[in-house]
């Protein structure tokens, strides 16, 4: 949906003012978060019987092959940055979360499916990650599959691309919704928000401020305390006087 929205508003001839995202936040106000793009690896590999493996090609191997290579990455980005030292996790993260693949013991499996992020900085260019995967399927990986069966090979595929939040905190926004919070400092958060996208697509100054604890957000019994839902209701109190003001 928010996508649809970020069209509509690009073709409205006078753009919003602000934007405020109401994440949980526990009432601060954030100016910038991670980007996050989401990809699916399919190995397609070459069965066999497993006494004959050599002559087949484990799409489950080739596949830890590339996973090794990006815990590696992993750890490199930690190692040498970059930094932002107001996040918790000061640097790009890339993470394997999902993998399958295989029947069962005595086949070579000819397929595997991977799925991986990376949560990026803003100073950190997603497309220099993105590539350095996809090179390292494509030049070390591929052909020695190929050296096997031609059919084989990596594919790929980005699903999900939600650029990061890096707002200035000197701008006007920013001190608006610290006002509407009373409270004056602010924050950068590891999770992500719609924020990037009104920000980056549409040049709308945005911030996040929400009532709630995100660490108890996407988890059985997750819930807002009371004391911030009224921190929340002064809020949007204090912003409907402030837009309805003369």
């Amino acid at each position: 949906g928010v996508r649809r929205l970020i069209d509509k508003l690009k073709e409205m001839p006078v753009k919003p003012a602000m934007c405020i995202v109401g994440e949980p936040t526990s009432m601060q106000v954030v100016t910038g978060h991670k980007g996050k793009r989401s990809f699916i690896a399919n190995v397609r590999g070459l069965e066999s019987h497993s006494a004959l493996a050599p002559l087949g090609v484990n799409a489950v191997e080739y596949a830890a092959e590339l996973i090794t290579y990006m815990k590696n990455m992993a750890r490199r980005i930690e190692a040498e940055g970059p930094f932002d030292e107001l996040y918790e996790i000061t640097h790009t993260t890339v993470h394997t979360g999902v993998i399958s693949g295989g029947v069962q013991l005595n086949i070579v499996p000819n397929a595997c499916r991977v799925e991986f992020e990376f949560r990026y900085l803003a100073n950190h260019d997603p497309d220099a990650l993105e590539a350095e995967i996809r090179e390292y399927a494509k030049d070390t990986l591929e052909p020695k599959m190929h050296a096997v069966s031609a059919e084989t090979g990596i594919d790929i595929e980005c699903y999900n691309d939600m650029p990061g939040l890096e707002m200035d905190p000197g701008e006007d926004v920013v001190a608006f919704v610290k006002a509407l919070a009373g409270r004056n400092d602010h924050a950068k958060v590891a999770f992500g928000t719609e924020a990037g996208l009104f920000h980056t697509r549409v040049q709308i100054p945005t911030v996040v401020c929400g009532p709630g604890d995100i660490a108890v957000a996407h988890k059985p019994n997750e819930f807002i305390p009371l004391d911030q839902i009224a921190k929340g209701e002064d809020f949007m109190r204090r912003l409907l006087e402030e837009v309805s003001a003369d």
